[in-house]
């Protein structure tokens, strides 16, 4: 039996995705373009870490367009699977990105060039606007929603960083620190970094097959053992199928229960009830015919 719920909002989310995708991505281009024209690895920082952001946003939009496509005879699940391939390839972009901007902000603190410092003040202050406003735009449901939670903490956290770079540019201006520019560039990198390396071990994860952060397996199995009738659960598997769906392949031994159907819709709805299992897929046993092959399970897992 497989049971089965979806989200009818994809619409909305999807456009929220792309206006606020679209406007970072066009403030990330102004800002890199003044980065390079005043040689400022402050605004350059900024820039790198608003283009992560803005491939993560970009990775929520997709999750929401792909979670609209039908599956198809090949693609029995349809496209979700992909969101979880594509933050690979952004954390291991970003690593390399950080990497570089790091060495050249340690090779300029022996002799930091004179920045201007107006125009990272003002470039970074329209950061700060651009980011808030964005956060505002997807506020709506982000507290229930993890796509639109993981865009707005992002938005909230890249304003941050363009007030960081705005103080610097205050300190280059009025106190001549030039120091200021490859120091805020370090500080940046290390926080793009360390987001990096969490997105590449979270999706390497999810492309593993591993048991989602947000699901404990224990009480998934304690759940479904203390299900009427219940009395062993083996060959039990809890993965990603994409950013925002969980599947589930168990087997329940029942012994001679003869009201499997009505059991299975109760503990579908349990499952996503009580953990947000969407797809979960329930093979009944009358004995332990599969005792063996749990046994064997168990013993390789010890």
């Amino acid at each position: 039996m497989h049971g089965h719920s979806h989200s009818h909002q994809h619409g909305s989310s999807t456009r929220a995705f792309a206006t606020i995708t679209l406007v970072n991505l066009a403030y990330t281009a102004l800002e890199a373009g003044y980065g390079f024209a005043t040689d400022s690895l402050a605004l350059l920082s900024d820039a790198l870490h608003n283009f992560g952001d803005v491939l993560g946003l970009g990775l929520a939009w997709g999750a929401a367009a792909l979670a609209r496509r039908r599956p198809t005879e090949r693609h029995t699940y349809g496209w979700r699977r992909a969101t979880l391939l594509s933050p690979l390839a952004n954390a291991t972009l970003l690593i390399a990105f950080s990497g570089a901007l790091t060495w050249e902000a340690l090779r300029r603190l022996g002799a930091p060039p004179q920045i201007p410092g107006m125009p990272v003040i003002v470039v970074a202050a329209i950061g700060i606007v651009v980011n808030l406003g964005a956060a505002w735009f997807v506020r709506d449901g982000h507290a229930n929603d993890l796509n639109r939670r993981g865009a707005f903490l992002h938005l909230v956290a890249d304003a941050a960083v363009s007030l960081a770079a705005v103080l610097a540019g205050m300190g280059m201006l009025w106190l001549g620190w030039s120091w200021l520019d490859p120091v805020t560039a370090l500080l940046v990198g290390a926080v793009v970094a360390i987001g990096a390396f969490a997105l590449l071990r979270d999706s390497f994860n999810a492309t593993m097959d591993a048991v989602p952060d947000s699901i404990d397996q224990a009480a998934v199995q304690a759940f479904l053992a203390g299900q009427p009738g219940v009395t062993a659960v083996h060959h039990l598997h809890i993965w990603a199928l994409g950013s925002d769906e969980i599947a589930m392949t168990a087997h329940l031994v029942r012994g001679d229960a003869d009201d499997h159907d009505a059991f299975l819709a109760a503990v579908a709805h349990g499952l996503e009830e009580r953990f947000g299992i969407q797809h979960p897929t329930l093979q009944i046993e009358r004995s332990g015919a599969c005792g063996q092959d749990a046994h064997a399970e168990a013993m390789h897992r010890h």
